[in-house]
């Protein structure tokens, strides 16, 4: 069976070529397809507050924090392996190692990662993927680009995140399972992250702005040093309050 996101990448692409016209000498020289962004923007964030934060918000009310804490814990074991692919692709071999480590840890001591044994165990969680691949190869970014339901992106992290699904072991899972893994990651990274979208409604005069510079700023810093710049905290651990949904007005 064919997998999504290498026709992803093709769908991305061509709609690049369809939308050359779009460009201009004006336009920003990281963001030349700024109205074809732009427009993805709205629909993505159309998708995003009428499907994504009610299911999100959903979860967070009906799950209990314990078990998505747990589910959590699951994906950032799966997506480890990705990271460990990618730091021995570049070399990295002590970095590797210790992601081969986390995930032995992890997987057995962790009940197949549904706890965090390495973290503890001062084992450091890392950040890679073939887009950093790349890019500690000497391949440029490219122009920024926004990709349907997926966001922020350009076009080597494009390439890169097509890559990765292939070193992502959820993509070896039969059709259903695959599928519905997806499903539940999404469901459990947008109930995470509920809070950024009061945090960029409040911050940001141009949305899009924000978020293309943030995203290209963090993308360099992981590029140039190697390892994850620090994000803020959204979790959920403060009192519990977004447990309903309540933080961002209930919307």
């Amino acid at each position: 069976m064919t997998h999504p996101p290498p026709r992803r990448l093709g769908a991305a692409l061509l709609l690049v070529s369809l939308y050359g016209c779009a460009t201009g000498p004006q336009r920003d020289p990281t963001d030349p397809l700024e109205p074809l962004n732009r427009a993805t923007f709205r629909l993505n964030d159309t998708l995003d507050r009428h499907i994504a934060q009610p299911v999100a918000r959903t979860y967070n009310r009906t799950v209990p924090r314990f078990v998505r804490t747990g589910v959590e814990n699951v994906f950032s074991n799966l997506g480890d392996v990705t990271v460990m692919l990618n730091d021995f692709a570049q070399l990295r071999l002590m970095d590797g190692l210790n992601d081969l480590m986390r995930v032995a840890v992890n997987s057995t001591f962790g009940l197949l990662g549904v706890l965090d044994i390495a973290t503890p165990a001062s084992i450091a969680k890392r950040d890679q993927d073939f887009g950093l691949t790349l890019g500690h190869y000497g391949m440029p970014a490219g122009p920024y680009l926004v990709l349907p339901l997926f966001g922020p992106s350009t076009f080597r992290d494009t390439a890169g995140f097509a890559v990765d699904q292939y070193g992502s072991p959820a993509t070896y899972a039969k059709p259903a399972l695959r599928n519905t893994l997806w499903g539940v990651d999404f469901v459990s990274t947008r109930a995470r992250y509920l809070n950024a979208t009061n945090l960029l409604e409040q911050a940001a005069l141009d949305r899009y702005l924000f978020v293309r510079d943030a995203y290209l700023g963090r993308r360099r810093a992981l590029l140039d040093e190697g390892k994850e710049a620090p994000l803020p905290d959204y979790g959920n651990d403060h009192g519990g309050k977004d447990d309903g949904g309540k933080e961002d007005g209930g919307k």
